[in-house]
């Protein structure tokens, strides 16, 4: 469990007689499982959390709880609700001094340490950035925090992609989405959904009206639709043949991108793992060349002839000099 999910769910607790796993779990923008064993974990660490099932049920703090919550201003409680940010994202919101001094506050409160071990915080920490992200540039989240929760529509000069053109837009922003290190504004243009990365946001400015938002839509739902459909479109199926010696791996350097079939041999019948292969882009088969040999691809056609043909380029850019 991450701490700011842990605050947010005791803050839930403390803020409720009896609620729901569902409750929980949608509030906090979680799986009913992953929920049930957060809750397994509070319940292990002696917070005295109890459930009751039936129609009047459901999770309860009773009091007696090692943290006193009441400490908390508004803001630092408004800070700490939002879930899933490490340090550096709350850096880019100026949301980090405010939450540092709400866990510091309910940091004092806990029961004194008896295991004799340094705290787990002081020892593990945790950078959820990927690796050689060059300095974004464009509009900081910070300063469009502002806008986005008064409700207002704003108007901004979108570069594109290759850098080319920059289009002048008026949208109607939910909020703001942090996506693998990427912080992107969720809003609707023309009443379409839409991702807009911060980075290509070169200029902005509030708009005297209010924002004009599709009827039973938030930025959850807005931005999980927008995210499950990105990874549709832009998702290569790779099927593949990997030996068992590289699986390993494979999985260190693919990482979520490898879909491991468990059990299940090559479809051709020959010695080796089935493995999907999921690829944003064609040219991402680039990382398939250190495998060599060990790794066959059998679809689509488009992967096979792509990675030939950089193979062919490999073989003639390294081939002895005549003579």
């Amino acid at each position: 469990m991450t701490p700011d999910r842990f605050f947010s769910l005791m803050l839930l607790l403390e803020s409720r007689d009896a609620v729901t796993t569902h409750d929980l779990a949608s509030a906090l923008g979680v799986s009913l499982r992953t929920i049930t064993r957060d809750l397994s974990w509070l319940r292990d660490a002696g917070l005295p959390v109890v459930a009751q099932r039936g129609r009047y049920g459901g999770v309860t703090l009773l009091p007696g709880s090692a943290l006193d919550l009441t400490r908390l201003t508004p803001g630092e409680r408004d800070h700490l609700s939002v879930t899933g940010l490490d340090e550096k994202q709350r850096e880019e919101l100026d949301a980090s001094a405010e939450s540092r001094r709400a866990l510091s506050k309910v940091a004092v409160t806990r029961t004194g340490r008896t295991d004799g071990l340094l705290p787990l915080n002081e020892v593990v920490h945790v950078d959820s950035r990927p690796w050689l992200r060059t300095r974004a540039e464009g509009a900081a989240p910070a300063t469009l925090v502002g806008p986005v929760r008064r409700g207002r529509r704003l108007r901004i000069d979108y570069r594109s992609s290759n850098g080319a053109h920059t289009r002048d837009l008026l949208v109607d922003p939910y909020g703001l989405l942090a996506k693998a290190g990427i912080w992107y504004l969720v809003a609707d243009c023309a009443g379409v959904p839409r991702m807009y990365r911060l980075e290509r946001i070169t200029a902005w400015n509030e708009v005297d009206r209010p924002r004009r938002i599709r009827a039973g839509q938030t930025l959850a739902t807005v931005a999980a639709a927008l995210v499950e459909q990105w990874e549709h479109d832009h998702a290569i199926e790779v099927s593949a043949t990997i030996d068992h010696a590289q699986l390993d791996r494979a999985r260190r350097i693919l990482g979520q991108r490898l879909v491991d079939h468990d059990g299940h041999e090559s479809p051709t019948g020959g010695d080796g793992h089935a493995v999907t292969i999921r690829l944003r882009h064609l040219e991402d088969v680039r990382t398939l060349l250190p495998f060599g040999s060990t790794i066959t691809v059998h679809g689509p056609a488009a992967v096979r002839a792509r990675l030939h043909d950089l193979a062919v380029e490999l073989f003639h850019h390294h081939a002895p000099p005549d003579g």
